[in-house]
């Protein structure tokens, strides 16, 4: 079985390969704390949109300054090792700043997809001119109603 989990520099060499070869790359990033089934679905249908789908990890010090103290709940590691096990997903970065620019500059995508919280204007300008300089399209998959970490983490809480 092929690794799964690749640093940003094993992740711009693959990029590269796979656009030699005529592949069409789809990027993602996210945090993926707690992995449900809307997260499921969501990578689903963006490995759908290409022939390869690469997920960028945000590591645990980006999440914290994302999410907050408490957060996140398993460890970049472990996260990085689930998102792999999942059929639709064909590789894994994890990042270590707020922001996904790196990363997209690594992959390079033929497409970025986000969940429906964005919209192309709303991306962090950054990352939307990494996304401009490798002609990459963004699509917006809609969320799946429901279905959210907070909103798990707060049935927990609330018992």
């Amino acid at each position: 079985m092929k690794e799964k989990i690749l640093d940003l520099k094993q992740l711009t060499a693959e990029s590269h390969r796979l656009r030699e070869s005529g592949r069409r790359l789809v990027a993602t990033n996210g945090c993926f704390d707690l992995l449900h089934v809307g997260h499921v679905r969501y990578l689903a249908v963006a490995r759908k949109l290409g022939d390869v789908l690469v997920v960028g990890l945000n590591g645990d010090e980006s999440v914290r300054a994302l999410k907050g103290e408490g957060r996140p709940l398993n460890n970049e590691r472990d996260r990085a090792e689930v998102l792999a096990a999942l059929e639709s997903v064909d590789y894994v970065t994890i990042f270590p700043q707020v922001r996904a620019t790196e990363f997209l500059t690594a992959a390079q995508p033929a497409a970025y997809v986000k969940g429906g919280d964005y919209t192309p204007e709303t991306l962090n300008a950054e990352e939307r001119g990494a996304l401009e300089k490798c002609n990459a399209i963004i699509k917006i998959i809609p969320f799946e109603k429901g279905y959210s970490t907070t909103g798990l983490l707060e049935k927990l809480r609330d018992g």
